[in-house]
């Protein structure tokens, strides 16, 4: 029987997600510093949780290694992905993060040496075509729309690589890993800032503080932690699929927060109808037709 309780799970994961690039709007601070201070807050929450839930630090070297540099992947999809928000708006940069299933169609089947799916490259093109339909009225966002899309790329190769790794390692173990490599990832982009703009580091005010906090505990150590344990359950292809949801809850939060700035083009409604058609339908099509079309 068909299981839809991971499937809801991870539309709230979603929703959440959804609202990191408003957090990311309302922060006062460059994006860079935004990266930067919601992964180490990130690493330390993740320390005690870890210590209390008895769940073992300890990794063999290779693993460790691999994990560091899985988490440098996820800070470069953060800094492109709150970078791209601050160049557009929030709606653009979640937005270009549809892109992600069309990625994962590719590399998730390189990743476990099988042939592409002909099924996920269509499911993919749709939302490519979803995309396109979305903007073509109207684009003037050229820039951020790029760095969403590269954003979204980033975000495919961590969920294939998390795939692989959750099969095997503790999903809090694999998540307090990676977000120390996604700490220091980010560090060459904020001292290059630093350097750049002959400043320091700037220190969060209390507001940005508190969205810091929510950006770190609830959006990061609770979101990614529960998403690792759900690709044990679902496909990287299939959860991808869902998150291409996070641009229409994202859109619909900036728009209630964010009034005219976040508006877009009636082109979204079609764009954004298909893509959610094609969210739903994916599941229901991969059941009647697996050991089908390939």
């Amino acid at each position: 029987m068909f299981d839809k309780r991971p499937y809801l799970h991870l539309h709230f994961l979603v929703f959440l997600w959804g609202f990191t690039a408003i957090l990311g709007l309302l922060i006062k601070l460059s994006f860079p510093e935004v990266v930067f201070y919601r992964t180490l807050f990130s690493f330390i929450a993740f320390i005690p949780v870890l210590y209390f839930l008895k769940i073992p630090f300890g990794v063999d070297p290779r693993t460790f290694f691999k994990l560091l540099f899985t988490g440098v992947i996820i800070s470069l999809h953060w800094l492109l992905f709150f970078g791209a928000a601050r160049y557009a708006n929030a709606s653009v940069s979640l937005i270009g993060l549809a892109t992600t299933s069309l990625w994962t169609a590719f590399l998730e089947p390189l990743a476990r040496k099988k042939r592409i799916s002909k099924m996920e490259v269509f499911f993919g093109l749709l939302i490519i075509l979803g995309l396109y339909i979305i903007y073509q009225d109207d684009f003037m966002y050229g820039a951020g729309l790029i760095m969403s899309v590269a954003s979204a790329f980033f975000a495919a190769v961590f969920s294939v690589s998390n795939s692989l790794f959750v099969q095997r390692l503790n999903p809090l173990q694999i998540t307090f890993y990676e977000t120390g490599g996604a700490f220091l990832g980010t560090i060459p982009f904020v001292l290059w800032q630093i350097n750049t703009h002959e400043s320091s580091l700037a220190i969060p005010t209390q507001m940005d503080l508190v969205y810091l906090l929510i950006l770190a505990l609830i959006c990061t150590v609770y979101a990614n932690a529960v998403w690792v344990r759900l690709l044990k359950k679902l496909s990287a292809f299939a959860a991808n699929l869902v998150i291409n949801l996070e641009p229409i809850y994202g859109i619909i939060l900036a728009l209630l927060i964010f009034g005219r700035a976040e508006a877009m083009n009636p082109g979204f409604y079609m764009g954004g109808s298909l893509m959610i058609i094609t969210i739903f339908a994916y599941p229901v099509v991969s059941r009647r037709f697996r050991g089908g079309l390939k």
